[in-house]
């Protein structure tokens, strides 16, 4: 039996297999050489909410082609009245929205925990980036994308929401309604 065709596939397998693990290799590097901040790096974080992310062990990510600090906001989130602050934790790769009501470390919701790598793309010239951003939202930005793109229906809005975005693909809007957050439609 001739030997030559199963030493061909066996370089086929190899060099695919090669291919992948470099490919792969390729996403690991991206994902650890993504930029995190440490949150004292961030003097515009209220002081309890600072600490707690310290607490929390929480680098914030940013997107591949900020040079400004991102993936930390302030808004009217809970009511139209009060100020709260959001902010991307990541801890072992894993990264989630903090929203701090009021600033305040004892009261704080976890929203949207994903991974980070989940969050890469191809940014052109053979680059890998980081790419999830969260912001600040209003009434309209809401109304018009639910009627652009459907989806849930939103409840009656008299105050701002969390966008959570894959930046240039899509993104949802975190929005408090009732004792509960609801997910809405965002950009497509």
């Amino acid at each position: 039996m001739n030997q030559r065709p199963r030493l061909h596939l066996l370089v086929a397998i190899l060099s695919v297999a090669s291919a992948t693990l470099h490919a792969q290799d390729a996403w690991d590097k991206a994902d650890r050489e993504t930029r995190r901040l440490a949150p004292a790096m961030l003097a515009a974080l209220p002081r309890p909410v600072r600490a707690d992310l310290e607490r929390r062990g929480c680098t914030i990510p940013q997107v591949w082609y900020q040079k400004a600090p991102g993936n930390v906001i302030s808004g009217h989130f809970r009511t139209p009245t009060a100020i709260d602050w959001a902010v991307l934790c990541s801890v072992n790769g894993v990264s989630t929205i903090l929203v701090y009501l009021r600033g305040r470390a004892d009261s704080v919701a976890e929203l949207g925990s994903a991974p980070d790598k989940g969050y890469l793309q191809g940014v052109g010239d053979g680059k890998i980036g980081y790419s999830r951003a969260i912001g600040v939202v209003d009434s309209s930005f809401i109304r018009q994308h639910h009627e652009w793109y459907g989806g849930a229906e939103p409840p009656p809005l008299d105050h701002e929401g969390i966008n959570d975005a894959f930046v240039e693909k899509a993104s949802e809007v975190w929005y408090w309604y009732q004792g509960k957050w609801l997910r809405l439609t965002g950009a497509d």
